[in-house]
């Protein structure tokens, strides 16, 4: 090793603009390529003699070019209103920067591939933002799985560029209070979960190339991170930008070509740790059981840990740990290897105090429950000694075909998104769900099992669904007699994923999931719902994606301020080829779904259509008075939940979105929105909430013990609640039905941050609202989130496919027992 680090080199690879409207980047690196290939001065020979530099001058290639559109678009419009950057790639816009884990988007892969394939010392991904630049470090806490040596590294490498920076008369150049260091989904960490070094610039760059004036804001404020601040105001341009990052950049790789030894024996020795890991510092290993009942969702998480370039095995035999029984060929991911502590880092639970400086983003992505499959943390070195052979390839689960009978087929509901699959892959075959768990023989099968008879369907029956569902990894059994359990048909739904023009960031990841999985959908606008009536003849499925915004903005849309100003258009043009490429488009961006939109939507779901909200959109069915009986907490003032994983309990097993799961699920929530359910009016309680923190005067007592007044007897707490009216109370078949709820407090904590659980503790995390003939499904936690979150996938496919029977297994609630001494007088 002494050796090699003795004659090797360091790479060093700059990475620009994978954040489309950060335009500098790509400019600064194709002339850094230059400078660094003909400039004889001692600096650049000394990177050029210690150092091997990678450039990527634009990673996300398709937004550059619609960026390139837009800005000729602007020059080409001076002085009217212009769109901003909708689309980026083919999917998410800012979030591709935030696919580290998950590896679903194209551009995140190809970067894992390039590093796996040469090993960079240093991978700098340059960014664009605030004044005037930031080098990255961070304000923790830091990620707890990192070597302690990497996080030493950030430290060294960004104070020296501050100290040269500032020594040559360079203002605003600062490290510390920008992000938290603590999530590995950002793209750097392709380096730092293996062993190198991820760092990042922020500089300030104006979307473009021209030179305006601009202010800055707090940062001007002097700090014990930022002792030489930004000028407050100043002559901005992109050469500016350019010289800012080109400088810095050149000082950051002749540092790491002068200290090349020490970088690459820090490479090597943080390697060495990750392979002694498992015995001296632990877990020895994850296990993930051959027992497992979702076998595609386990293939899964696998193939997430092979992307990272992890090493997967499988047992030979059955052994026997501290933690438990595995049987033969279940998964072990071993912690001697060299990037165990990615693998840690990814199958582990988090815990962010919440005391700690605000997130930056997520806080919990334990993967496992995350999937809804289960993993071991095994502590017991004896799992190191069992036999076991490396796998290879991406894991792929195995399909069973079982039985001999030839009166129909029964696929086992497993809560995976292969049912779905299944269903639309055989659009022509006649599916029934079963209403009920039923057992054939000793076998149990869960409630929307499928039961595909053979009469009445196509004469290649046994062999198309066979086939389709060994190679989606699902269990099918011939049987020589149809269950006698109660069903309903399942049939082929139509489905329309709907976006505004105002962000299309977080329905891109429903649409990555839509087009892998092959569920076929058209993606329309909000402007399209509104100009619609007749949405029920086109649509059976309306899924509203998710944006981060009010109710009210959605109707509005991009506000239209007069009719003068003309259109904004999102178009393919001879100025904007590029635009084309795009998803969709439209001639003016302007105007949202409306108030028409809102009673098109209305229309459809009292035709019989189903109309899901995902998260913060609730508020659209809510406000604008679809449905009642749901309302939206606001005072949740002790709450927080930033991007965590929290507990939820399923309180209607009966209904058809619960198919296939067990009594719990782990979801992805982030702080908001906090569902109240109730009978009468629009909303009260969750389900069985715990009391809030919040829910109780100032007094003596705790949080369930309330105060009482001194000189007073205590309150009759058995007083009965009153009666409502009764024209208020809606019929069994049209009141709201909490299918999913969130935990009790003391259950609710998975992993991330939580503080204030108690207030949302019981309420409603997945309600479906009776409204005419049809229904509106909200989901409180967000089912498809940065290809991270698969074990939710099935609620919304569950809702989906069962669209038209969403009212089975529906039960008259008992009533409240009479408390003594309140009997009529």
């Amino acid at each position: 090793a002494k050796q090699l680090v003795s004659e090797g080199k360091a790479i060093y690879w700059a990475s620009g603009s994978i954040h489309s409207p950060e335009t500098g980047s790509p400019e600064m690196l194709m002339e850094l390529a230059y400078r660094l290939a003909v400039e004889e001065t001692p600096f650049i020979q000394e990177i050029r003699k210690n150092a091997i530099i990678m450039i990527t001058p634009t990673l996300e290639v398709d937004g550059r070019d619609t960026m390139v559109d837009l800005y000729n678009y602007r020059k080409a419009n001076e002085g009217k209103r212009s769109p901003g950057l909708i689309y980026w790639g083919k999917y998410v816009a800012h979030d591709n920067n935030r696919d580290s884990m998950g590896m679903a988007l194209a551009l995140s892969r190809n970067q894992m591939a390039h590093f796996l394939d040469f090993h960079p010392t240093v991978l700098h991904d340059l960014h664009e933002s605030v004044p005037f630049l930031y080098t990255s470090t961070g304000t923790g806490p830091y990620n707890a799985w990192l070597d302690p040596i990497v996080i030493d590294e950030w430290q060294t490498l960004a104070y020296y560029e501050v100290e040269e920076m500032t020594k040559r008369g360079v203002p605003g150049v600062w490290t510390h209070g920008f992000y938290d260091g603590w999530a590995p989904n950002y793209m750097f960490y392709v380096a730092n979960g293996h062993n190198s070094i991820g760092r990042f610039y922020e500089t300030f760059g104006n979307g473009g190339a021209d030179t305006v004036v601009r202010s800055v804001g707090a940062q001007t404020n002097r700090d014990w991170f930022r002792p030489n601040p930004p000028l407050p105001r100043v002559n901005w341009s992109l050469r500016n930008n350019v010289n800012l990052q080109q400088s810095a950049l050149l000082l950051a790789m002749n540092f790491v070509a002068k200290n090349k030894e020490k970088y690459l024996s820090n490479f090597y020795l943080k390697s060495k740790r990750s392979v002694a890991k498992a015995r001296t510092e632990g877990p020895a290993a994850y296990v993930l059981p051959a027992s497992e009942t979702r076998p595609a969702q386990q293939a899964d998480v696998l193939n997430i840990l092979k992307r990272q370039g992890i090493e997967i095995r499988r047992l030979n035999r059955d052994i026997e740990t501290k933690e438990g029984k595995f049987g033969s060929g279940s998964y072990v991911v071993r912690m001697d290897q060299p990037y165990s502590r990615m693998a840690d880092m990814l199958l582990d639970t988090q815990y962010y105090n919440p005391t700690d400086p605000r997130p930056y983003d997520d806080t919990g992505w334990t993967l496992g429950p995350l999937h809804n499959v289960k993993t071991v943390r095994v502590k017991d070195t004896k799992v190191l000694d069992a036999p076991m052979t490396l796998t290879n390839g991406p894991i792929q689960a195995q399909g069973k075909a079982e039985g001999a009978g030839r009166q129909g087929l029964v696929v086992n509901h497993t809560g995976e998104s292969a049912i779905a699959q299944l269903r639309y892959r055989l659009k022509d075959v006649k599916f029934s769900s079963a209403e009920s768990s039923f057992k054939i023989g000793e076998k149990n099968f869960n409630a929307g099992s499928y039961i595909i008879k053979t009469e009445g369907n196509p004469l290649d029956l046994q062999d198309s669904v066979k086939r389709e569902a060994l190679d989606l990894g699902l269990a099918v059994t011939a049987v020589d007699k149809i269950p006698d359990v109660a069903t309903h048909p399942i049939g082929v739904p139509r489905v329309a994923l709907v976006h505004t023009w105002l962000n299309t960031q977080d329905e891109g990841w429903y649409r990555i999931e839509f087009d892998r999985l092959g569920i076929p959908y058209d993606y329309v606008s909000d402007q399209m719902i509104g100009r619609t009536p007749n949405l029920r003849d086109k649509y059976d499925v309306i899924i509203f994606g998710p944006i981060r915004t009010s109710a009210q903005n959605i109707v509005r849309g991009v506000p239209k301020f007069s009719e003068k100003e003309g259109p904004i258009p999102w178009k393919q043009s001879d100025i904007t080829p590029n635009f084309g490429r795009s998803p969709d488009q439209t001639d003016d961006i302007r105007g949202g779904l409306g108030i028409q939109g809102v009673a098109n939507l209305q229309a459809f779901i009292q035709s019989g259509g189903l109309f899901i909200t995902i998260a913060d959109n609730a508020s659209l069915a809510i406000d604008f008075g679809i449905t009642s009986g749901v309302t939206i907490q606001q005072d949740a003032r002790l709450f927080q939940a930033r991007g965590s994983v929290l507990s939820t309990v399923f309180a209607d097993r009966k209904s058809p979105i619960s198919y296939g799961y067990d009594e719990k699920l782990a979801v992805y929530f982030n702080q908001s929105p906090l569902l109240n359910v109730a009978v009468v009016g629009q909303g009260g309680g969750g389900g069985g909430q715990a009391p809030g923190a919040s829910g109780r005067p100032s007094g003596r007592g705790t949080v369930d013990d309330p105060d009482i007044v001194q000189g007073r007897t205590p309150p009759d707490l058995t007083m009965p609640t009153p009666t409502p009216d009764p024209s208020q109370i809606p019929p069994l078949e049209m009141r709201p039905r909490v299918v999913l709820q969130f935990a009790p407090e003391k259950e609710l904590f998975v992993s991330g941050m939580l503080t204030g659980g108690s207030e949302l503790a019981g309420k409603a995390a997945v309600v479906d609202v009776p409204v005419g003939r049809g229904h509106v499904v909200m989901f409180a936690n967000n089912p498809m989130w940065r290809h991270e979150t698969h074990g939710s996938f099935s609620l919304l496919f569950n809702a989906i496919l069962n669209y038209d029977n969403l009212g089975v297994g529906r039960t008259e609630p008992k009533p409240a027992a009479t408390p003594k001494g309140d009997e009529e007088q």
